[in-house]
C-alpha cells in the first residue's frame, strides 16, 4: 500500500504527466494525436505515458489502422487518491522503498 502510493503520487508530481492524464479524461487518444494536442515530442510523451502506465494510472492497447498502420492507443483507468494523515500513518507501516531510493 505505501510504495504504491508513493509511486502514484511521484508519477502525477510532474506537469508533463498531469497535462496527459487531463488530456486522455477526455477519452482514449494514439501517440501521435495526443504529441500533437499537448505540443510535446513523441519522444517525451512516450517517456511519460510509460512512467504513468507503469504507475497503473493508465493503460495502452496496439490497433491496426484502415490502411494497416499499428497505432498505440492510451486511456486512463479510473483511479482516486483521497489523502488522509491516518492514511500516510498506514502507508508509511507498509513501505518496502528505502530512504534515498526515489531520488
Amino acid at each position: 500500500m505505501g510504495d504504491d502510493l508513493v509511486r502514484v503520487l511521484a508519477t502525477l508530481s510532474n506537469p508533463h504527466r498531469l497535462r496527459v492524464v487531463a488530456a486522455l479524461a477526455g477519452g482514449r487518444n494514439y501517440v501521435s494525436r495526443l504529441a500533437r494536442e499537448l505540443d510535446i515530442s513523441r519522444a517525451l510523451l512516450q517517456v511519460h505515458l510509460k512512467k504513468l502506465e507503469a504507475a497503473g494510472l493508465v493503460s495502452s492497447q496496439l490497433e491496426l489502422s484502415e490502411d494497416g498502420k499499428a497505432m498505440k492507443f492510451y486511456e486512463v483507468n479510473p483511479f482516486s487518491v483521497h489523502l488522509t494523515p491516518e492514511l500516510i500513518v498506514s502507508a508509511v507501516e507498509t513501505l518496502t522503498i528505502e530512504k534515498g531510493s526515489l531520488g
